[in-house]
């Protein structure tokens, strides 16, 4: 995956950083690894708030391995927070909620599209969203497709 090919800013959903960390997604973890590290590098990747919930909640009670409690906040303090452009306002729940209306997606999706549209991306990488769908000039991009 060449995020260069994609140009602009480019949004992570929380499952990149999940199979990231995960030792039993030989295929996937690689893969992730090198969106968040060009992310980091090019200062093009942005994530939100939710985000990091999300994935600190994963990384402490369910991934494998775990993350310890200094784990966590340095993960945080070197990754998450460098990478965390989108803050939530009120009328960013608003617009969210049209998103679901038009799409279909489950509010917590409906979510991190808005954050990705609001953050000024143009690529959003995820498993989790319909592959090729494009939503407020947002295109999504599952950057596992056509792995074994």
């Amino acid at each position: 995956m060449n995020v260069a090919e994609n140009g602009g800013l480019f949004f992570l959903d929380t499952n990149l950083f999940v199979y990231a960390q995960a030792t039993n997604e030989p295929q996937k973890q690689p893969v992730a690894a090198v969106l968040i590290a060009e992310a980091l590098r090019t200062g093009r990747g942005v994530i939100s708030t939710q985000v990091i919930q999300e994935f600190l909640n994963v990384a402490i009670r369910k991934a494998l391995p775990a993350f310890s409690p200094d784990e966590a906040t340095d993960y945080l303090y070197k990754v998450l927070w460098p990478l965390c452009g989108h803050f939530p306002s009120r009328s960013f729940y608003e617009r969210a909620l049209q998103v679901r209306n038009a799409t279909g997606y489950a509010f917590y999706d409906a979510l991190i599209v808005t954050a990705a549209v609001e953050s000024g991306c143009r690529t959003l990488y995820s498993e989790d969203l319909q592959h090729g769908r494009t939503i407020q000039g947002l295109s999504v991009v599952n950057p596992f497709l056509g792995l074994p």
